[in-house]
């Protein structure tokens, strides 16, 4: 890739030009801040840049590489947060009008293990209030960099804007109800949302605790897969973290995909979806299948009801960690937190017993399934990207509509990849599939979604805003 298309290079193609000291971390990361300055004032994903600590930082780097010490494959990669991971003292306000001009009064556990494995935090990107479902003014959205006019998905619309625009090589996302998997979807970029618990929730910002997922976002399989090796396992400080090994899920794999079986609920997926989801999904299907996987036809258990329980979910373990500052805080506080916090106060304990008790029936259910095959295919969302004015305020249709093929593996606390399986034929408009596994299959997520892109380039096109800068 040309040196001034840098900023759409792999994590890979960083870190290996990097050690080829083709370029310095130093240099990789000027050029993204030139590229932030320009394209940034058309997307507005940057809630905050740290243009002095990540000089600092990427110097270190340099430092670091001259004396023999290599980090690893994210050695200089420039990366940016989701306003929500604590980072000591910088900006932490969650897009939240209450929290305007509060800091982080710790560093998250990922955090830290980013920029121990050589990354470079170019600063934080935008997020919904609260890490809900609305930007409240005066937090504007970001803007989907392949129409501007069009959705950028939910709370982790930052990451999905700046990652697709080439304003961060990665990013951090986070997924409570849908949100690395919509903005991936609406983006065209890669999300992987990992088991519960496999990384760390430490230092961050805090929706809906047994639903929150800490995730990465990249434009390929296997730059997520990087990106969770360097943040997931243990952590003495969220002890609800998860003791597995971590994998190299980043690992280069063949494309042969022989021998592994992928599921598909043909009713399920292929319903009351656009034309372009429809297309891109059935084509998918041929590619894992010359790819040498079995496609096995299932049936998924209804997601209806849970879909709705995730409303009562999502408000109790809300109000709870809102707490006394939604009271105090009550004018600044926006229509759609408001109201998922009021639904959450509003629940009695016999009845938030009965939905957990749902919960745990279904999360048994998809983990039968889900054990019959090595992944379940089906779309990142019914829909390429919508006129962004028409998902300002979600009515009920419409969020059981976005809603659709998330919340379930939120719920279920299942690992997912999302990454685009194509394009629409009039506006060039992303659409996304989705490939979800058993608890802790995320390395396999990774292996077959990076087959797939290794015989595809869907994830290697990229808007044009900003395009020669």
């Amino acid at each position: 890739m040309p040196t001034d298309q840098l900023h759409f290079e792999s994590i890979e193609g960083i870190s290996s030009r990097i050690a080829r000291r083709e370029i310095s971390s130093r240099e990789v990361v000027e050029h993204m801040f030139t590229r932030i300055s320009e394209v940034d004032p058309i997307l507005g994903a940057y809630s905050s840049i740290n243009s002095d600590s990540a000089r600092v930082e990427a110097d270190q780097l340099d430092r670091d590489y001259a004396d023999g010490r290599w980090r690893g494959p994210l050695h200089g990669v420039p990366v940016a947060v989701k306003d929500i991971y604590g980072d000591a003292g910088r900006p932490f306000e969650i897009g939240m009008p209450s929290r305007q001009g509060l800091t982080a009064p710790v560093t998250a556990t990922v955090v830290d293990r980013l920029r121990e494995a050589g990354a470079v935090i170019l600063g934080r990107v935008h997020t919904t209030e609260g890490v809900y479902g609305e930007h409240t003014l005066p937090f504007e959205p970001p803007r989907n960099p392949w129409g501007l006019d069009r959705w950028v998905g939910v709370s982790s619309s930052g990451s999905g804007s700046s990652t697709a625009g080439g304003l961060a090589i990665a990013t951090l996302g986070s997924d409570t109800g849908g949100s690395i998997r919509m903005p991936s979807s609406a983006n065209g970029v890669t999300g992987l949302k990992p088991t519960w618990g496999r990384c760390s929730r430490y230092g961050v910002f805090e929706l809906a605790a047994t639903l929150d997922h800490v995730g990465p976002m990249a434009r390929s399989a296997r730059d997520a897969g990087l990106m969770l090796e360097a943040i997931a396992g243990f952590d003495p400080k969220d002890p609800t973290s998860l003791s597995a090994p971590v994998d190299d899920f980043g690992l280069h794999a063949s494309r042969d995909l022989s021998g592994l079986r992928i599921g598909v609920d043909y009713s399920w997926a292929l319903t009351d979806v656009s034309p372009s989801v429809h297309r891109s999904l059935l084509s998918a299907i041929d590619t894992f299948e010359a790819l040498g996987a079995l496609i096995v036809p299932i049936s998924f258990p209804d997601p209806e009801e849970i879909n709705e329980d995730w409303f009562t979910v999502c408000g109790v373990q809300t109000a709870r960690a809102h707490g006394g500052w939604f009271d105090s805080h009550l004018d600044q506080y926006g229509d759609a937190l408001a109201e998922v916090i009021q639904i959450g106060r509003n629940v009695t304990a016999v009845e938030y017993q009965e939905v957990l008790r749902r919960r745990d029936d279904f999360k048994g259910n998809v983990a039968h399934v889900l054990s019959t095959v090595d992944a379940m295919l089906i779309p990142g969302l019914p829909f390429e990207a919508p006129p962004a004015a028409e998902m300002m305020k979600m009515g009920a249709d419409q969020l059981a509509e976005v809603h659709r093929y998330t919340v379930p593996f939120t719920m279920s606390q299942m690992p997912t990849i999302t990454f685009p399986t194509g394009f629409t034929e009039a506006e060039g408009l992303p659409v996304a599939g989705q490939l979800v596994g058993g608890a802790l299959s995320e390395k396999k997520l990774v292996r077959i979604a990076d087959a797939f892109q290794q015989v595809t380039d869907f994830h290697r096109k990229h808007p044009e805003v900003g395009k020669g800068l």
